[in-house]
């Protein structure tokens, strides 16, 4: 059930639990730049105590996220990856086992390999796309499963609710979804049953590449407020410059958003017909393995693609530097194009088999389509295509 007023997307996010500064007006709610608060007297104060636990910017922001995500309160943090930190930290102890989706982006597998696993939490990846494998991979130390849908950068889908029932008859599972590609407009996973919403608010929510942060979200208040004091003392609360951007950011979310999706659409169609290329990866195409499955879960196919090159490493990685409009730049969800090659950057670590099983080769380029001219983009990529293979 969701909390959200009955808006349309593009007056929630403007108007929904929107925050106002009350002494002079401002229509914009300010940056509170502070450290620390004034207390009214010996222990009485008005909420704010010591910024590493809460500022009035930064729930400003999370105002805004809990209205997209139908949540009663949401939490922001310095980084996506701080907010997965800090799922795992709060809700995980020694001995915990936990699944996570095979296609994932890199720096959550980092964290599972090089982190937390030194801390005694057990975990494997599966094809989570396969509710039957998901489910034979669980164990009874299992307590989280975490997915992310669509995946990086091979944008493979999972049954977001399938999952969630099938996770839910085991007991003490807490399925969470790495919702970064999509949102809460895109794909609202907590309405599809999951316990937990993660975003990387760097990308769609702020969307102009000004800010990093992170968002946390569930209907499920005793977890919140664990999650609420683990950040608080491990210090991972968003910065309130970067929450004061990323307010203005969301504002615009579902305008851009349909000009994400309508360019990727046009780019994706045109790429799959093109000589030089061997597959694209677009949940909007037809051609696409779980397009049926993607239009049933999603309210749009987002910004987000890869295609494989019928071409030489080298011949790939001089394709990208070839282009000139698109940005060679990690990161995503911006009014900019962004290509990025995932075999060097995000899953540099992967060892290459594994790359290759799971799809993510030399020759794969992952590309976050912006709000420039479709016509201009294409054309970008024609003339690197001319460059390299004549």
């Amino acid at each position: 059930m969701s909390d959200r007023p009955d808006f349309d997307p593009s007056t929630l996010v403007i108007h929904s639990n929107r925050s106002y500064e009350k002494q002079s007006n401002s229509i914009l709610f300010p940056i509170h730049q502070t450290a620390t608060y004034i207390h009214e007297s010996v222990g009485v104060t008005k909420g704010y105590g010591y910024t590493r636990g809460a500022n009035p910017t930064v729930n400003a922001l999370e105002q805004a996220i809990a209205a997209v995500e139908g949540t009663a309160s949401a939490l922001c943090f310095r980084s996506g990856m701080s907010a997965i930190t800090t799922l795992c930290f709060g809700l995980l102890k020694a001995g915990d086992h936990v699944l996570l989706s095979d296609v994932i982006y890199g720096g959550t597998a980092r964290l599972f390999h090089q982190v937390l696993g030194h801390f005694g939490v057990a975990y494997d990846f599966v094809d989570t796309a396969s509710v039957e494998a998901t489910e034979k991979a669980i164990r009874p130390e299992t307590r989280l499963l975490f997915l992310e849908t669509p995946a990086n950068p091979t944008l493979k889908i999972s049954d977001v609710r399938a999952l969630s029932d099938m996770a839910h008859r085991h007991e003490n599972i807490l399925v969470a979804v790495d919702n970064t590609f999509l949102t809460p407009l895109l794909q609202n996973c907590l309405e599809l049953g999951a316990d937990i919403s993660m975003m990387s608010t760097t990308k769609y929510i702020d969307g102009h590449n000004a800010t990093l942060g992170g968002s946390l979200a569930t209907h499920d208040e005793a977890n919140t407020e664990r999650l609420r004091f683990v950040r608080k003392i491990i210090g991972s609360i968003q910065a309130p410059f970067d929450s004061w951007l990323a307010l203005q950011g969301i504002k615009t979310l579902p305008a851009r958003l349909a000009m994400h999706c309508n360019h990727a659409m046009q780019i994706a169609e045109w790429l799959e017909k093109h000589a030089h290329v061997a597959r694209v990866n677009y949940p909007g195409l037809e051609s696409f393995p779980q397009h049926a499955l993607a239009a049933k879960q999603q309210k749009g196919f987002g910004g987000m693609m890869s295609f494989e090159l019928k071409a030489t490493t080298e011949q790939t990685l001089h394709f990208i530097e070839a282009l000139k409009l698109c940005t060679c730049a990690e990161s995503l969800g911006s009014v900019e194009t962004l290509v990025t090659h995932p075999a060097t950057a995000s899953h540099c670590d992967m060892p290459l088999e594994e790359r290759d099983r799971l799809g993510i080769t030399d020759r794969l380029i992952r590309l976050s389509v912006g709000l420039e001219s479709p016509k201009d983009l294409i054309a970008d990529l024609e003339q690197a295509f001319k460059a390299i293979f004549g």
